[in-house]
């Protein structure tokens, strides 16, 4: 894609938390920071991306079929610690070329949700590269694109809702049967949402419960809300956590997402609504 095209991406990304329209509108996409196999210099791409589980992602060097490797490709193999930008989060990963079945595995679960890289390979006689991000630990808290506490919640909160929508389109689009890269979306989904909740219940309520006692009945009933959606959850994990072929097992998905959408929806809404002006106050204001 031409650099002023991928510009105009990446400043609109940045600019709406990882959220773009146009041809990747409603696209899973993160933005790669690699450097210069021959510069040494740091260069930014959008590209789409697939959920790997335990926080790693997938990447595809397909270059829409090109004859070629994309420069990125090349960068990261020179120098694989890279840099990784979700729209919510920035964390530094180390890429990893796949290699063998774990390559063709992977490659075949991308096909599985989206027959383009399928066409991809078949203009090239090229193996397309797969490759995938294992984030890197950090001693410090996540480096989150945020200014505010409240614009936090609400980042996070925005990312949850894409991240759900894109789930309930691609069942949507599955056949009668669940592909194997959609419950791994599924279930990470389920994961980060758990961290989330998790987070909040032994972090930010306490906090909030000590600084203002007001706030008591409004947390009592986030934390119940919270032990709700990790049932639903939990019984949305058990719905694709048998690779089953039956039709009904994809409507029983179908059927348990929305449940789960419903549910997390309200609760975001009721707990953004209560706690973003809290969180947002100006020091010293009386609530």
């Amino acid at each position: 894609m031409p650099n002023d095209f991928n510009q105009q991406i990446i400043e609109e990304f940045r600019a709406n938390a990882g959220e773009v329209g146009g041809p990747f509108e409603g696209a899973r996409l993160i933005l790669l920071t690699t450097t210069g196999a021959r510069s040494g210099e740091r260069h930014t791409t959008p590209v789409g991306y697939y959920a790997d589980g335990d926080g790693d992602v997938l990447v595809i060097a397909s270059a829409a079929g090109a004859p070629k490797h994309p420069d990125w490709f090349h960068n990261l193999v020179a120098h694989p610690q890279v840099t990784v930008e979700s729209g919510v989060f920035t964390y530094e990963a180390e890429a990893e070329v796949l290699e063998g079945t774990a390559r063709d595995d992977a490659f075949a679960r991308a096909v599985e949700a989206d027959s383009g890289w399928a066409d991809y390979q078949a203009r090239t006689s090229r193996v397309i590269p797969v490759v995938v991000l294992h984030q890197i630990a950090s001693d410090g808290p996540p480096n989150v694109n945020a200014s505010s506490m409240g614009q936090y919640m609400q980042v996070i909160h925005d990312a949850f809702r894409r991240e759900l929508a894109l789930i309930r389109k691609e069942i949507g689009d599955a056949d009668a049967t669940l592909g194997a890269q959609l419950r791994i979306n599924c279930l990470t989904f389920c994961q980060g949402l758990h961290n989330h909740h998790t987070g909040e219940d032994i972090a930010m309520f306490p906090f909030l419960a000590d600084s203002h006692p007001e706030l008591g009945p409004v947390l009592d009933r986030l934390r119940e809300e919270h032990e709700r959606i990790a049932e639903l959850t939990a019984e949305l994990k058990q719905v694709i956590g048998a690779d089953r072929t039956d039709p009904a097992d994809s409507r029983h998905v179908s059927e348990e997402v929305e449940r789960l959408t419903l549910a997390l929806e309200a609760h975001l809404t009721y707990e953004e609504a209560q706690l973003i002006p809290v969180l947002d106050a100006p020091a010293g204001s009386v609530h």
